[in-house]
């Protein structure tokens, strides 16, 4: 049976990054207006949003952004639980802050994910310098430590290759609990982008294939190339346990390992994003349906779009520097975010649709000179499922 949902016109969105702007740009054609709660005021999503400036922990100020809307969601997972759960009381938050606290926290979220039958690689908590040794016998090694909040893009991580290493990477990392966890050999990393209305029907993209450098994304492919039934399979199963779990309400990233057992190919869940993410911005040009604009139909209560392909695609992030506008290829997809570019700073993306995977590999090899752009040494390593890596520190 399906279920009258109320439908909102004002979104609140916690964050005023470029995530924010993407959500607020998706916004408009469906009639909504968006307004961002952000304490920066250089904020990305300002140009086509309203701003509320303030800190996550002045209240009046969260007050008069509630009042302003009426239904609250968030462009990024570190906001404080405190503020999201306040803000619960005043208005629909969506994801629940329960999903945000969860991801918050590597442990509490591997734990969680293991709670629902979905496999992780190893891991355990580490307290102190004296719990080291056991969370090695349980991780193994190599392994990377990790604080098991805030920290992206390779932040906050070490690897771990003995135990007197370990004893210093503690250290060094001394004030702020830790987590350990085992390094796996994987064929490569697949995102699961899936969405859930307020009725609890379950949408999910093509199966996306990243690529990393230096701790952060830098190539997104989608579909992801030569995958097996059964790894479409468990993607399916990944999504709608954690979804349903979390009784969640929007777009949620599940990053994962594929790897290769004696059984065939299988998904290890790495992490979960709890919004809108970096591996789905090539479905803004490559999918009928954007995930900015499914995240603002589901929490405004409009019915999901497609999410089928409108050809193959790759999203290539611009980091720390632009390219002139001339410089880009004819027929490649403009994102500049309008922030200032620094070392390591996602300032922009580029998307490339193609009718087939050689005629988007040569699109995306001709990006290759462009500043801000990483890719792989060669376009044919791109797919690369039969080669086997070590999880990277994320």
């Amino acid at each position: 049976m399906v279920i009258m949902m109320t439908t909102y016109t004002t979104l609140g969105i916690l964050g005023g990054g470029q995530l924010a702007q993407m959500l607020a740009l998706s916004a408009i054609p469906l009639g909504i207006k968006c307004h961002i709660y952000e304490p920066s005021v250089a904020a990305a999503a300002a140009l086509v949003a309203q701003h509320h400036r303030g800190n996550y922990d002045q209240k009046p100020l969260l007050k008069i952004f509630a009042d302003a809307v009426e239904v609250i969601s968030y462009e990024f997972e570190n906001v404080p639980t405190p503020a999201a759960t306040y803000l619960a009381g005043l208005r629909p938050v969506v994801p629940a802050p329960q999903a945000l606290s969860i991801c918050q926290n590597r442990l509490s979220e591997k734990q969680f994910i293991n709670a629902q039958g979905v496999a992780t690689a190893p891991f355990a908590p580490v307290d102190a310098t004296s719990s080291v040794a056991n969370a090695i016998k349980a991780t193994g090694l190599p392994a990377i430590l990790k604080t098991r909040t805030m920290g992206y893009d390779g932040k906050g991580q070490k690897s771990i290759t003995s135990l007197t290493q370990a004893y210093q990477a503690v250290v060094d990392l001394a004030g702020v609990d830790l987590i350990l966890e085992g390094r796996v050999p994987f064929q490569r990393e697949l995102s699961i982008l899936a969405v859930r209305d307020r009725n609890g029907a379950i949408l999910r993209y093509p199966l996306v294939e990243n690529h990393h450098h230096e701790g952060i994304l830098r190539l997104s492919i989608a579909p992801a190339a030569n995958t097996h039934p059964d790894v479409e399979a468990q993607a399916d199963s990944i999504a709608e346990r954690l979804l349903n779990a979390l009784d969640y309400v929007g777009i949620l990233a599940i990053e994962c390992f594929e790897v290769q057992t004696a059984q065939g190919p299988r998904l290890l869940v790495n992490e979960l994003a709890p919004r809108v993410h970096n591996s789905g911005h090539w479905s803004i040009e490559g999918a009928v349906t954007s995930q900015f604009e499914n995240h603002i139909r589901a929490v405004c209560g409009l019915p999901l779009g497609p999410t089928t392909l409108r050809g193959m695609s790759a999203m290539i992030n611009l980091i720390g520097a632009l390219p002139s506008i001339a410089e880009i290829p004819a027929g490649v997809h403009v994102h500049f975010y309008h922030k200032e570019p620094l070392a390591g700073r996602k300032v922009g993306h580029l998307t490339v649709v193609a009718r087939d995977m050689a005629t988007l590999h040569r699109k995306i090899e001709e990006c290759r000179h462009l500043p801000g752009v990483w890719l792989p040494p060669s376009a044919n390593d791109m797919p690369a499922p039969s080669k086997s890596r070590r999880n990277r520190e994320s």
